[in-house]
């Protein structure tokens, strides 16, 4: 079993005027990656911010924190090579947005990144499964992408257990409304990568609820572990 407990807080619900100081307090409280969210205003209808703002981050941070970018975007081949270049290390694009995933997946990889692959609640996890044994990591959104602070969708949770079912080693990650409440069902379901936002970003001890949705989720891969 070759993945672990990993908890990125989703930076875009920091102030983003501190942005550079906000992910260096994430790190400080125990974060193992951070999720930043690229919208375009076409894939989602929200605009959030693109490589420009990531190589200025990086500049900020230094190399340390693996930055996981979420791909909101209707055209995401376009911006593999500038990420790329800005210091991003896993490129996580929209299954709805691609025409070709599988030139998509080559061209990642050949940039130097990691290849994530996300789908939309109403996108089938079967679309997904072709393509599960060339990518790193599955995005399983449970909520509709575009905007923070929805309520976590606990319907998904047969997709991510049947991705951990079919692709046992699979780095599984959730977004959407996750948190204390709803990370229980995450972590049984089989979801190791673990997206919070406000729960973690907005908390007033950042550090003890890192702390606790990375002991949920280890205790419920070692459980998995021992029960095959």
């Amino acid at each position: 079993m070759a993945y672990s407990a990993k908890i990125g807080p989703s930076i875009l619900s920091s102030d983003l005027s501190r942005l550079g100081s906000e992910c260096v307090r994430m790190m400080e409280c125990g974060a193992d990656y951070l999720h930043l969210d690229v919208m375009d205003g076409h894939f989602v209808p929200n605009i959030t911010f693109g490589h420009p703002m990531v190589e200025c981050l990086r500049k900020s941070v230094g190399q340390d924190p693996f930055f996981d970018m979420h791909m909101m975007v209707s055209r995401p081949e376009q911006w593999v090579k500038p990420m790329a270049a800005a210091g991003a290390n896993q490129y996580t694009f929209h299954l709805e947005a691609s025409t070709n995933p599988g030139n998509l997946i080559k061209e990642i990889r050949e940039s130097g990144m990691k290849v994530g692959l996300a789908i939309k609640p109403g996108t089938t996890v079967e679309e997904l499964a072709p393509w599960a044994n060339h990518i790193d990591m599955a995005l399983v959104m449970t909520v509709e992408p575009g905007f923070g602070g929805q309520k976590f969708m606990e319907d998904m949770m047969p997709k991510v257990s049947w991705l951990r079912s079919q692709f046992p080693s699979l780095d599984i990650e959730v977004d959407g409304g996750v948190g204390p409440d709803s990370i229980h069902k995450c972590a049984e379901a089989g979801a190791n990568m673990i997206v919070s936002g406000s729960a973690v970003v907005g908390s007033e001890d950042p550090r003890s609820v890192i702390a606790l949705l990375r002991t949920v989720v280890a205790e419920a891969i070692q459980k998995r572990s021992l029960d095959r």
